[in-house]
């Protein structure tokens, strides 16, 4: 069988796990393992009809890094539920899914899953460093769009994305990727950064949607080629898009927080 790594964006998986499975679901002793027992179940449909033959659960050490939130304060501020002084940000979790996060993470072991995560950084950042640099074809499992710039054709990497559910997943190539966006991957992240991202908290650059940050990324290439063009009066920018740049310039001066 051809050798292929599977990489989870696992808290991606065990929310969706947790609001999928009825909390009908328990041990014996009346704990709710409803997202245990989702997530589980996923890995196995996930790892079966995709054919990985390697696997790695990428984890959330930080899931709202210090370091990205002094750059842009309001990056997942809607998700969190308590702010604590010198510690990260606690975030909005049912109290019935925190209680089964240490058992999903003892389950993963006991199953012989690699966990891991990098202290400071998300599981975003995880599985796009194992992405960017493994040898072998990989699937990444999301439901977090910040990862299609990791499609690859070329290296055969592919997003397996679950936005739409376990029974309508979509597999993205770069094909797909610029049918839905009209952008390439690798242009994904400033595409985002252009038109905002609320699930992030990503404000974008105001007057500027889909369709406009597409086409400025057609004609620019880059979000820095974009800005050059801004600075250059010579250039063919139109007034308009000078003007909404230029009142974005602090948010675009660290955006995006990757």
């Amino acid at each position: 069988m051809p050798q292929r790594l599977m990489l989870l964006d696992t808290a991606s998986l065990y929310f969706r796990a947790f609001y999928g499975v009825p909390d009908t679901v328990r041990r014996a002793d009346g704990t709710a393992v409803n997202a245990v027992r989702g997530l589980l179940d996923m890995i196995a449909r996930l790892t079966t009809d995709y054919e990985a033959t390697h696997l790695v659960a990428c984890w959330d050490d930080d899931w709202r890094p210090q370091w990205r939130v002094d750059l842009i304060p309001g990056y997942k501020s809607h998700r969190v539920a308590e702010t604590v002084a010198g510690s990260p940000d606690v975030e909005d979790v049912p109290d019935a899914l925190e209680a089964q996060i240490p058992l999903i993470r003892h389950v993963l072991g006991l199953a012989g899953i690699a966990v891991v995560g990098a202290a400071g950084h998300e599981a975003d950042d995880v599985a796009g460093t194992y992405a960017s640099h493994a040898e072998l074809p990989v699937d990444v499992v999301t439901g977090d769009r910040d990862l299609f710039q990791v499609v690859d054709d070329a290296r055969q990497v592919r997003v397996i994305y679950t936005a739409r559910g376990m029974r309508n997943l979509e597999v993205l190539t770069e094909v797909s990727v610029v049918g839905k966006y009209r952008v390439l991957p690798a242009q994904y992240a400033d595409y985002a950064t252009l038109r905002g991202d609320t699930s992030d908290g990503l404000p974008g650059v105001a007057g500027v949607g889909e369709k406009t940050a597409a086409s400025l990324l057609g004609e620019y290439g880059t979000l820095d080629g974009l800005l050059a063009a801004a600075a250059d009066a010579g250039s063919g920018l139109s007034a308009s898009v000078r003007s909404k740049l230029a009142a974005a310039a602090d948010y675009l001066a660290v955006a995006p927080p990757s």
